[in-house]
């Protein structure tokens, strides 16, 4: 993979599948945190402060889903959720996470098919940057929200190409069905300055019925 921070984001975004996506995340792992501090990488920080607003600190336990190198678990930790899992495709980004000492879990699983958890575990779900382009759709939502205690809630950030061709459509059909509250959504915002082409996204915040 190459050591340029943006060409190693389209060698993820061009994956095939699954086990393909895992690969090209291993083989990043050990330069992710310090290329995307490169790129002035945003949604870690805008899903904390998004958390903040709704689950109290020290409240939990919380599930960083496609956790990566813990980026945003490290900040959890930092101000005060402390009872925080992570999940993620990639075994070699989560060994960067586990050096780290933030989670009390780890779980190595691919959103979109069944979790190993049961139902009802966690008080919120986030997932930053896991719903983009080569990576989750709508598909990623059915086990998040089956794992999610009712009244728990899911922050999560969305690519605007994905929000604008059905995903944000799935997530007002899921609201009318009383499945969750949308209940917060961002402006538009560019997740990595450091990289002029890059397509905006939002984050959303949705309660579980």
């Amino acid at each position: 993979m190459s050591n340029d921070p943006a060409k190693s984001l389209d060698v993820v975004y061009a994956a095939e599948n699954t086990a393909d996506v895992a690969k090209r995340y291993d083989d990043w792992a050990k330069r992710y945190d310090t290329e995307m501090a490169t790129l002035g990488y945003r949604h870690p920080n805008i899903c904390l402060a998004m958390l903040t607003r709704y689950l109290p600190r020290g409240e939990g336990p919380v599930l960083d889903a496609g956790a990566g190198t813990g980026l945003l678990g490290e900040w959890m930790d930092i101000v005060g959720y402390k009872n925080a899992e992570a999940l993620d495709i990639s075994e070699g980004m989560l060994e960067v996470a586990r050096g780290k000492n933030v989670y009390s879990a780890f779980h190595v699983a691919a959103l979109g098919e069944t979790l190993p958890m049961a139902d009802n575990t966690y008080a919120a779900i986030v997932a930053a940057g896991v719903f983009t382009v080569g990576h989750v759709g709508k598909e990623g939502f059915d086990e998040l929200i089956r794992i999610t205690r009712p009244g728990g809630f899911l922050v999560v950030t969305i690519k605007d190409s994905l929000y604008n061709e059905g995903l944000g459509d799935h997530l007002k059909a899921l609201e009318a069905k009383g499945v969750w509250t949308i209940v917060e959504e961002t402006p538009s915002y560019v997740s990595m300055p450091g990289r002029p082409d890059t397509v905006p996204s939002r984050a959303v915040v949705l309660k579980v019925l």
